[in-house]
């Protein structure tokens, strides 16, 4: 399990001690709350909130953040019965952004033209999020932005039409073809660190479906350390043929729009996706919410399949609540991971009941926006904390699309329709294959003291 480092010192922000929320007993008793070691954990461990002052998304709702909230309040999808690249023989839903299929990058980074890097380019440009960068850079210096970002797939996709084009006789890849700046999962921070012109600390997580909600606590941990001043997070997938046929080898992916938490769901619905966020020890400007916590587990239950009582889920729940000093109660709105698969929306229906106990049927509002997006695997972390922050600042909380019927099996009842409300505190669950699993919980800002 990796946790957030104790910020220490002037340096490395504020600490900041305090007595864990309402510590309940641990699994497996199945009783919510926090358990007596993730709240033990979670004091020794427990930082200032981080500020977040800009983040941007691009999904196959559209541009930016404004785009993404108006779909959301009307509960339009992104979402389409649809053929993607060479892959038509799948029968399937799919959130595609047709933007990227046209174009191209700027001339100076023409070496890292992919659909992936594409996307990424697509996002830094909406919504001021360079323009924000830029300037936090300015005031901090390059060397001190530091870039952690998540992808799954990367451009995977450009060596698999590479590979249509190799030699005939001698089997090799065409000379075009620029693995370090396109299909390597490092590709992404190369990218967006010369996008940005920063020259701070890179890392790229690859740990499937929780990539980039895991780099939120990368970038704690680093700001906690002095290491940074300020942090570009988020992650980028699109789609490719391995993505495509690899799911359906899996029979993951459903012939009809996913429909989580229905009682008759039948997969999931893929999708692309880019996000950032913005992360700063010291702002000059507004601050969009405050970074609280991120909770971590691997529970290593099987290749692709949830530990069915949801074990790691439960834990990165557990520990995100103890590391941030809340209880069960004090958690407004969950953006579930909610994926449409039988399995997994058994498995997280049972975690958010086991960790939040009464409050999941009375005071927690819980939907999966998977509806929307598609399943944007590595992005689909930064894409959901970023749909997590449109609820918290704007008061909508999004209802989960394509619900007809509710699955009597499940207990945690899921929002049908958008709600106003006043958030505080929102939380966001990512939950990857070889049980890779993280919990992310914002506040507003000024709403949580220590």
């Amino acid at each position: 399990m990796v946790h957030l480092a104790p910020a220490s010192g002037p340096a490395a922000g504020h600490a900041a001690p305090g007595a864990p929320g309402a510590p309940g007993a641990s699994r497996p008793s199945g009783a919510p709350g926090v358990s007596a070691a993730a709240a033990a954990a979670g004091a020794a461990l427990r930082q200032a909130p981080w500020p977040l002052t800009a983040c941007t998304l691009v999904t196959a709702l559209g541009r930016g953040t404004e785009r993404t909230a108006a779909a959301l309040a009307a509960g339009t999808s992104g979402l389409a019965r649809r053929t993607f690249e060479t892959a038509t023989d799948i029968d399937t839903w799919l959130g595609v952004v047709d933007e990227l299929d046209e174009m191209r990058l700027p001339a100076h980074l023409a070496a890292f033209d992919c659909r992936n890097n594409r996307l990424a380019e697509l996002a830094l440009a909406s919504d001021g999020f360079a323009a924000a960068v830029h300037a936090a850079s300015a005031r901090c210096g390059a060397h001190r932005v530091g870039v952690f970002l998540g992808t799954s797939t990367s451009a995977i996709l450009s060596t698999e039409i590479a590979y249509r084009h190799r030699d005939a006789a001698t089997g090799a890849l065409p000379p075009w073809l620029d693995y370090a700046r396109t299909h390597n999962t490092y590709s992404l921070a190369r990218y967006v660190r010369a996008a940005l012109g920063l020259t701070g600390p890179a890392q790229v997580v690859s740990t499937a479906c929780s990539s980039s909600a895991k780099v939120f606590g990368t970038a704690a941990r680093f700001l906690a350390a002095g290491l940074v001043d300020a942090a570009v997070v988020g992650g980028v997938d699109t789609l490719c043929m391995t993505t495509l046929y690899g799911f359906r080898a899996l029979e993951l992916v459903s012939p009809e729009i996913c429909r989580p938490w229905d009682r008759h769901r039948r997969g999931l619905s893929l999708g692309e996706g880019a996000a950032f966020a913005l992360l700063e020890r010291s702002p000059r400007g507004e601050v969009l919410a405050e970074l609280l916590s991120c909770g971590e587990s691997s529970d290593g239950h099987h290749m692709s399949a949830p530990h069915p009582e949801g074990a790691g889920a439960a834990a990165a729940m557990r520990e995100a609540l103890a590391a941030a000093a809340l209880g069960p109660g004090d958690i407004d709105y969950l953006n579930l991971h909610g994926t449409a698969t039988p399995g997994n929306d058994a498995a997280e229906d049972f975690a958010v009941t086991s960790v939040f106990g009464a409050a999941a049927k009375s005071t927690l509002a819980c939907s999966s926006t998977k509806g929307y997006t598609g399943h944007a695997l590595g992005a689909a972390g930064g894409v959901e904390a970023v749909l997590a922050l449109l609820a918290l600042r704007s008061g909508v909380l999004p209802p989960t699309l394509n619900l007809r019927e509710s699955d009597p099996a499940l207990q945690v009842p899921v929002l049908r329709e958008a709600r106003q409300a006043r958030p505080r505190i929102v939380a966001s669950n990512s939950f990857g294959f070889g049980g890779s699993n993280a919990c992310l919980v914002f506040a507003a800002p000024g709403e949580v003291r220590r």
